[in-house]
This record gives structure tokens, sequence and C-alpha cells, in this order.
């Protein structure tokens, strides 16, 4: 019987795992899959733990539901039925800047009426459509095409916020073609973002009409989707329909060839042999299992850089807290000054958050930008995040439950280069058939895009087969 090692239980491995052993027995094939996970409990950064009756997410909150990979999955494992799509409320985006918050413009009338943006870079903003081409054949960075289309105020206070929410990036060395591929491709069709959004007009009024648009203008297209008991739900029911293929406690130390197969060693000194291996873990963890077969492999995975985060829960009494929590939370530009890259208000969008007669924050702090705050101790921390919603919110009482989760290596970060990097792993790989990698380090850091990578992966895996 072929024998398939998966390595690294988060939601790549997993989805990757099952997908494979669903598509080859829809084949009428059988496969011996073996998935290792270093730590005792899957998931990897997924994970909802409810405590004192708030749900804090560790990591991401959900999936956007306007891309398909996600729910054809949670279709394919059966639990469609238990989606839980965020409120009205996730369509209310703010950003705090000058000392208060703004709300994100959802049009044109509302967009000159904000006082998020001066005159001055209102006016650069709407002179988008004579800013001049992408230099050729560079990896722009977000920054200096947020400079060249938009300006620099438009920069430092919508994409900068922006790229920190998604990234927890710096922009000045983010890659714009990897890190937004979308936006690179509006600009070499159209010609420019305006031109691009007036050619879509019509387009999306249509699927606004039809409800396949339920997201403001001023957030990405979608709902924001999860479930009643937390985004871990998914990687839980990946696990159990899994199974016994699951080995939790085994950390991969060595990926070496092995003849015509696949040797994997573990930590504990026990030895796998495959016919096929899929490792879905960090690059830098790739990186270190991969040192004996290929250096220069490991040294481009080594060379993709990852941010560090800090998630703060804190959850409030509502009575006399001082805001309506009317929304999907803000975002803060770095000028700011501020501990905080945005904080989410989590029971705002998800009924069950918290208990009743109170609220869940979210907030995060770090990113690639400031690392060192990863070094803050407990109390430092919440008394920071306290001072930035007091500052964003004029929240004064003290939080009844706060919870504190760090991440010394959250996100990767798509730094200019991204792609060349990429070429150079796909060209080393092209020498080990039967060694594939996914994950978030490569084409994409969402829930979405991992899901989309494992797709891919197995199409790549039964090829192979």
């Amino acid at each position: 019987m072929t024998k398939v090692i998966v390595i690294g239980g988060g939601i790549s491995g997993l989805s990757t795992a099952w997908l494979l052993g669903e598509r080859a027995t829809a084949a009428g094939r059988t496969l011996d899959i073996r998935l290792l996970e270093q730590e005792q409990q899957t998931g990897g950064k997924i994970k909802s733990v409810r405590e004192e009756g708030f749900l804090c997410e560790w990591g991401p909150n959900g999936f956007l539901d306007s891309k398909p990979q996600t729910l054809e999955l949670c279709s394919a494992l059966g639990i469609a039925d238990r989606l839980h799509r965020s409120n009205d409320n996730a369509r209310k985006r703010f950003i705090f800047t000058g000392g208060k918050l703004h709300r994100l413009p959802e049009n044109g009338p509302s967009f000159l009426k904000s006082g998020l943006l001066s005159w001055p870079g209102k006016l650069r903003l709407m002179a988008e459509p004579f800013a001049s081409p992408p230099p050729a054949g560079a990896d722009e960075t977000l920054a200096a095409f947020g400079r060249r289309r938009l300006g620099d105020e438009a920069l430092r206070k919508l994409i900068a916020p922006m790229a920190s929410g998604i990234f927890a990036g710096d922009p000045e060395t983010m890659s714009l073609a990897s890190c937004f591929p979308r936006i690179a491709e509006l600009e070499r069709e159209y010609g420019g973002l305006f031109k691009a959004m007036i050619a879509l007009a019509k387009k999306k009024k249509q699927e606004r009409k039809e409800g396949k648009i339920s997201s403001s203008a001023a957030g990405p297209g979608g709902t924001l989707t999860s479930f009643r008991e937390g985004i871990q739900f998914l990687t839980d029911t990946l696990t159990e329909k899994l199974g016994e293929r699951v080995v939790t406690g085994s950390a991969v130390v060595q990926v070496a060839r092995n003849g015509n197969s696949w040797s994997v060693q573990t930590a504990d000194g026990t030895s796998h042999t495959a016919d096929l291996v899929i490792m879905a873990t960090p690059a830098y963890t790739a990186a270190s299992a991969l040192e004996g077969l290929d250096q220069p492999l490991a040294d481009v995975l080594r060379a993709i850089p990852y941010s560090t985060l800090s998630v703060i829960c804190c959850g409030f009494q509502t009575e006399g807290l001082g805001h309506p929590l009317d929304g999907f939370g803000f975002l803060v530009p770095k000028e700011e000054g501020r501990t905080v890259l945005g904080t989410l208000w989590d029971s705002s969008m998800f009924e069950q958050r918290a208990p009743s007669g109170k609220a869940l924050l979210r907030s995060m702090a770090g990113g690639a930008c400031r690392p060192e705050l990863l070094r803050l101790s407990d109390e430092q921390m919440l008394q920071r995040v306290r001072d930035d919603l007091q500052a964003a919110m004029g929240i004064v009482k003290a939080p009844c439950f706060s919870r504190i989760i760090r991440h010394p290596q959250a996100i990767p970060q798509y730094t200019s280069g991204h792609a060349q990097r990429l070429e150079a792993i796909e060209e080393r790989l092209g020498r080990y058939p039967g060694l594939l990698l996914t994950g978030n380090a490569f084409r994409g850091v969402g829930l979405n895009d991992c899901v989309a990578a494992s797709q891919a992966t197995v199409e790549r895996a039964l090829t192979f087969l």
C-alpha cells in the first residue's frame, strides 16, 4: 500500500491529509496516510478557548465566505449547517487617528465628509488616475505603491493599518505583488485603481443585488464566518475524521531520501518510511528538517521571515462601559504611537462570545514593526492595552477578565523578493519527486488561502501517485 506522511497538524496539514484520503477513496484507491504533529493538540495557531464564559481566539477568528474553498471543505465534512456568520456590526470598521475613531467611508460622499484624511490628503488620493506607472521589473513594496498611487497620508492612515491588520507587517518591506496580488493585477489590467473600480462597478452592483457581497465597500468582500464553538471546531472536526491517522507529540527532526522512498525521523527516535511526504509546517520548521537533504532549499525557506504577535483578550461589563461597540473594531496607524495594532469587538460580531451583560474585546500588539513588545510582562502589556482602549474608546473601567497569548513567530512575511524565493523553492523541490510543501508561508496567510493551497497540493500529490 502506498504510504503518505503529512507533517504538521495545523489547518493546512489537516485539510491536506483529509482531502487526499477522500479523493483517493473516490478514485477507488486506498492510501496509508499518517499525519505527524509535534504538539499534543492539533490546530496550530487555531485555538478557541472558553474561559469564564468568554470565547478567546488565539489566532484567526474565522474566514470570509466570499471565497469558496473553506465553504467547500465544510460542506464536504458535513458541518456547513454549523457555520455561524457575523452580524451587520462587522460592516462598520474604524481607524483611530488624531485622537478619535473615524469610520471607514463606504462611498464617495461619505469619504468627502470623513475626517479620516485631510483635504490635501483627499485631493492627493483623488489624483490617483494620474499616478505614474509601476517601475519596470521591480518587486515594488506596498509602501512604495501606496505613495506612488495614493499619497503618503493615505499610505499612513489607510494602507499601513490594513497591512498590520492582515499580516502584522511593515509596508516598507512587504511585496505588493505577493501580499496583495489582486491589487497589482488591477493596476496592470486597468492602469489604475479608480479606473478598475469604475470598470467593476456594474459587476459589483449586480452581485450585491444577488446577495453575493454582504460587506460594505470599506471592508473586504464577504461575511466573516466561523462556528458558535469558535473556529477550532473546524480543525477539531478534521482531526476527528482522520482518527488514528493523526499522531500527536511527534516532532519531525529530519526528512531524508532513502532510495526510491522517504525516511522521516522524529525526536523520539522513530523512523517512518513513505512514498510521498507533504510538509505543512512553518517555513523555519521545514528548513530544519530538510537541512540534511538540501542546504540551499533550507536556506531559502529560512529566509522567509515571521512577525511576532501578542493577542490580548479583555472582557468587560457592558454597563457603564461608555462605548456602544457597534462595529467590527478599529485599526491604529503606526504614527499614533500606540501599543495595539488594532482591536476587534468580537462579541459585537458574534453572539455567545461573552456572557450576558458582558463584552469581549480582542487586541493585537507587536507585529513586524514592534517585535520588542513581545517581551513586555503581562502586567505591562495589559496596562498599555487599557491605555489604548481608553484613548480610542473612552473605556476607563478595568476588565473583569483578561488573557494574553504570545506568538513569537506568528505570521509569515512576504517581503520584497518573495516571488523569487518561491521560484527557488520550486526549483529545488523539482529535484525531489515525492516531496511537497504547503502552508501559509508561500501564497496566502488567511484560512481560505491555506485550504486553497491544500486543494492544490492534493492535486499535485495525486498526479505524483
